[in-house]
């Protein structure tokens, strides 16, 4: 009886450790997929509000370059005229109202919108942004500067004559204020922490701005410093909790984007739970007296204790998760869909996944589809629009993989997140870019644009149209004053255009009109007396009526021209019509037209 009881313990311990055994392995097997789909989607997270960061850095930059084309510095030191454009320039300035100011290459100051405030020369921060533009690079980020208890930023473009950089023009940003700082609070959560760090680890824009120009913890610091190539940091605070940053470096000047949070809620319920059970079926392996069929209970109720834990897990996620068959029928939806789209659990089961997509984007998503199904364990990422049980469309993220050799689905797993409010900020960004901020008029970028595509395959009539008697008019009563002068003259060239033409602000005062297909007079006549009777009627500014004109210089390019041949032509065309005095400015900023 004793032999067949030790024979039973050392079966029942054989077979409970190797149960327990297989458990373990496939828990940390389940764990570990987890974990790599988890960090994945930190990092792509991550990577895209590092580009988002970049964006608004390029943007910022694009404002200096824009200012250097519209204007010309004396570079001397002190200079009066180049201190009264740098005023301007911080004045109207979307990125840089704190001041700009122009160095001399090896990073003197030669004149400043500001008459103190300004980081000494010395000051190491400057030395990232040095580096970078005598690299060659199209624009320099310093790291963050203290002044007078203010953190500064300091971005710059080379100022270049005869084709070599001469001196930096330089804007600088008070970067609790800046658009970077705006757009880093709305990441905010009580569970997680996002900055922005410099290359020295202070930090230049964060979700809780009491932290603006505090140092990152040296953790994060010395793992950038060992390898810029950094991702994931773990390391533990000063008040001991176990901590994890997803850093994602590569910005100009050596900025990262930076994500901290508690180790134990970015691993959340799922290693909590997996690391109970591990403990659980560590202390059975010690237990070689339980029978094989408690064993076996014991193991069932776990196992069903794990699948709802997984279940509720899964009903709570943020990302919609579906499988298809060969013909892009939806034979399974998460409950998710409920809350991402509003369709009742199940309502989208037997449907065409292809119902709901946009039906621009169509096309697009069946081609994918079928190179999906033709490679085995492909995945594919792509976005689309698609429709939510109201009708709305709104943008999704699509993570697409080939799953129709594995038996347990036998379909394509579709993972989808909404990045709608990702894409109209990036549309807004692309569109801010394209277009002038005052008049809401395409800038000189995009006009340049349309006039090298119609350029291609037919003739185009370019207006160049400058505004005579808007300086006085400015100066007497003030640029706010001049602002809406300018967007009422918007308003009314935009009525004198036909429709296909391209009326675009290229400069201050200064607008140019694209008339594609025109290869005679009689059409830019025509449209050279529409806009100078529009401006020549009055405005009212302020309750004041002022009257301004405007000289109109028009060439005839022909198709396959030169986009910039064309536009100097015109140019040219206007200043001559100015210098013959056609239409001149009277005292007081009104004007007579004169033949």
């Amino acid at each position: 009886m004793r032999l067949r009881t030790w024979i039973a313990v050392v079966i029942s311990v054989v077979l409970l450790a190797g149960a327990g055994t297989i458990g373990i392995l496939v828990n940390r097997s389940a764990l570990r997929a987890a974990d790599e789909v988890h960090r994945a989607d930190s990092r792509a997270l991550g990577v895209n509000n590092k580009t988002l960061t970049g964006a608004l850095q390029g943007l910022s930059a694009a404002e200096l370059g824009k200012f250097l084309t519209e204007n010309s510095l004396h570079l001397g030191k002190n200079s009066a005229t180049d201190r009264a454009a740098l005023r301007l320039l911080a004045s109207k300035s979307t990125y840089f109202a704190y001041g700009t100011l122009v160095l001399d290459l090896k990073g003197n100051v030669l004149t400043s919108s500001r008459d103190s405030g300004v980081p000494a020369t010395t000051d190491a921060g400057w030395k990232p942004m040095l580096a970078m533009l005598t690299a060659g690079q199209r624009y320099g980020v310093s790291s963050i500067m203290s002044v007078d208890a203010t953190y500064l930023e300091a971005v710059a473009v080379p100022v270049m004559v005869g084709g070599s950089a001469v001196a930096l023009l330089v804007g600088l940003n008070d970067v609790a204020k800046t658009p970077l700082q705006q757009y880093t609070v709305t990441l905010g959560s009580k569970a997680h922490l996002t900055t922005i760090i410099d290359s020295a680890g202070t930090i230049a824009a964060t979700s809780d701005p009491t932290d603006l120009g505090h140092k990152v913890d040296p953790a994060i610091r010395n793992a950038l410093a060992a390898d810029p190539d950094t991702e994931f940091v773990e390391y533990t605070d000063v008040d001991g909790h176990k901590m994890i940053a997803i850093v994602v470096g590569g910005l100009p000047g050596g900025w990262a984007y930076v994500r901290t949070q508690s180790q134990a809620s970015f691993d959340g319920a799922v290693h909590s739970k997996s690391q109970t059970l591990n403990l659980t079926l560590l202390a059975m392996l010690l237990i070689g007296v339980l029978a094989i069929a408690a064993l076996g209970y014991r193991t069932m109720k776990q196992r069903r204790q794990a699948d709802q834990r997984f279940q509720a897990l899964f009903q709570h996620a943020p990302d919609l998760v579906s499988v298809l068959d060969a013909h892009g029928n939806i034979e399974y939806s998460s409950p998710s869909a409920k809350g991402i789209l509003g369709f009742e659990q199940g309502q989208l089961v037997g449907s065409s996944v292809f119902d709901i997509v946009h039906p621009d984007d169509r096309p697009y998503m069946r081609e994918q589809f079928a190179l999906l199904l033709s490679r085995r364990d492909a995945v594919l990422r792509l976005q689309c629009r698609s429709s939510s049980a109201r009708g709305e469309y709104r943008w999704f993220e699509f993570t697409a993989s080939n799953q129709m050799h594995n038996p347990a689905l036998h379909g394509i797993v579709i993972n989808a997140r909404d990045i709608s409010e990702n894409r109209a900020f990036q549309e807004r960004l692309a569109h801010e870019a394209q277009h002038d901020a005052l008049t809401g008029l395409p800038n000189r970028r995009r006009m340049q644009d349309a006039l090298g595509a119609s350029l291609r395959d037919q003739p185009v009539g370019v207006l160049f149209v400058d505004l005579d008697g808007f300086k006085p008019v400015n100066d007497a009563h003030g640029h706010e004053a001049g602002d809406e002068l300018l967007r009422q003259v918007a308003r009314r060239l935009t009525g004198c255009v036909r429709e296909g033409d391209v009326l675009a602000r290229v400069g201050g005062d200064e607008f140019v009109v694209l008339m594609p297909g025109v290869a005679g007079d009689a059409d830019t006549t025509a449209a050279c007396d529409r806009i100078r009777s529009a401006i020549e009627e009055p405005f009212t500014i302020e309750g004041i009526d002022v009257r301004i004109g405007a000289s109109v210089g028009v060439h005839l390019a022909p198709s396959a021209g030169d986009p910039d041949e064309a536009l100097r032509a015109a140019d040219h065309a206007m200043y001559a019509v100015k210098k013959s005095g056609r239409d001149r400015r009277a005292p007081g900023g009104r004007h007579r037209a004169e033949d």
